[in-house]
C-alpha cells in the first residue's frame, strides 16, 4: 500500500470512529478523491482496508457505505466481545509491564477529571485495547479491533443515552477491572469486563429506535 493511501483511510477512519461519517452514509470515490486531491486508486485500496477493519461495506454496483446495523446484529456482535474480549485479556495479562499499567491510570485519571462524550470515547477505546495489546494471538486481536470499529457509533449513542449522570459506574467498571488487571487475576478480569460490556449491551437493548432496519 502507498502513502497515498495509508492518508486516505486514516482520513476516513477518523471520520467515521469520530462520528462525522454516520452509519448508512456513503463514501463516494469521487468525493473523496477530490476532497484529499487524491487520484481512485489509493481512494480505492483505502477503501478496501477499511471494509476489512469493519468500518467499511462494500456493496456491489453500490459502492461504499457505512455498515447500518439492526438491533439483532449489534446484539451478537456485543455477544461475541463477552466472549472474545476476556478471552483477549487473558492472553494479553501475563505480559503487560507496569508501563501499561501506568497508562491506564493516567487514562482513567483523564476520564474521571471529566471529558465530553468524543474525547470519553478515544479514551476509552485506548484504555481497552491497551489491556488486549499483549495478546500474541494476531487473529483474536484483529477480531476485536473489528468488532470495536463496527460497534463504535452504538458506543457514542449509548454514553450519550446514560448521560453525565450516571458516567461513575463506567468508572466504577474501569477501577474494578483495573485492580483485577494489575493483580494479573485472569477470572476477576474477565468475570468484570464480560459484564462491563455486558451492561451496555443491555442498555442498548432499550432503545430500539437508534438502530438502522434495511
Amino acid at each position: 500500500m502507498t502513502v497515498a493511501t495509508h492518508r486516505v483511510a486514516e482520513h476516513l477512519r477518523t471520520a467515521i470512529l469520530g462520528g462525522r461519517i454516520a452509519p448508512g452514509e456513503r463514501v463516494r470515490q469521487e468525493d473523496i478523491a477530490q476532497q484529499l486531491g487524491a487520484s481512485r486508486l489509493p481512494v480505492r485500496e483505502a477503501l478496501q482496508m477499511l471494509a476489512a477493519e469493519g468500518l467499511i461495506e462494500l456493496e456491489p454496483n453500490k459502492g461504499a457505505r457505512v455498515p447500518w446495523l439492526s438491533m439483532h446484529e449489534v446484539d451478537v456482535m456485543y455477544k461475541m466481545r463477552e466472549q472474545l474480549e476476556p478471552l483477549a485479556l487473558a492472553e494479553s495479562l501475563p505480559f503487560l509491564t507496569p508501563g501499561d499499567f501506568l497508562r491506564l491510570e493516567e487514562i482513567q485519571d483523564e476520564i474521571e477529571a471529566g471529558v465530553d462524550v468524543a474525547g470519553f470515547l478515544a479514551l476509552d477505546r485506548e484504555f481497552h485495547l491497551r489491556t488486549y495489546s499483549a495478546c500474541g494471538i494476531d487473529h483474536l486481536t484483529e477480531t476485536v479491533t473489528r468488532l470495536w470499529n463496527s460497534t463504535q457509533y452504538y458506543r457514542r449513542i449509548f454514553m450519550q443515552i446514560i448521560g453525565p449522570s450516571r458516567r461513575w459506574v463506567v468508572n466504577a467498571e474501569h477501577r474494578l477491572l483495573m485492580d483485577a488487571i494489575e493483580r494479573r487475576d485472569e477470572v476477576d478480569s474477565g468475570r468484570f469486563l464480560a459484564g462491563h460490556i455486558r451492561r451496555t449491551r443491555i442498555e442498548l437493548g432499550r432503545h430500539p429506535e437508534v438502530f438502522g432496519e434495511d
